[in-house]
């Protein structure tokens, strides 16, 4: 019988593949999203010298339920706010390996709708 990989072992090899294309740079930075069954995370990373430049999450703005896709809308406006706010304008996105889908998207969306270029 062949043994199937689990669901999180194959979102880390998509997010391997989409790594391979899609990297970011001090003119424009990754912004790289992680979600979990309960919270929402997003990162602006510079891949060239590897340091987070702005991050946001569910847990830090304090968002009771923020599995939700009310809640990466949040962290969506929250990230490009200060973004803007770090002289950021332009990003690449890094879904990482989740489709592009309910709460993965409405956070690019947000982020789109309040100031970031991707």
């Amino acid at each position: 019988m062949i043994k199937k990989e689990s669901n999180n072992v194959a979102r880390i090899r998509r997010h391997a593949r989409v790594r391979n294309k899609v990297s970011g740079t001090a003119e424009c930075p990754r912004l790289n999203v992680f979600r979990s069954n309960s919270h929402i995370f997003a990162q602006i990373i510079n891949d060239e010298n590897g340091t987070t430049l702005v991050s946001s999450s569910s847990v830090q703005l304090k968002i009771k339920n923020g599995g939700n896709i009310e809640g990466a809308k949040a962290v969506g406006a929250d990230i490009a706010k200060k973004a803007t706010k770090a002289g950021i304008k332009e990003v690449v996105f890094d879904r990482g390996g989740y489709q592009y889908h309910g709460r993965v998207q409405a956070l690019a969306d947000a982020a789109r709708e309040n100031g970031l270029d991707f």
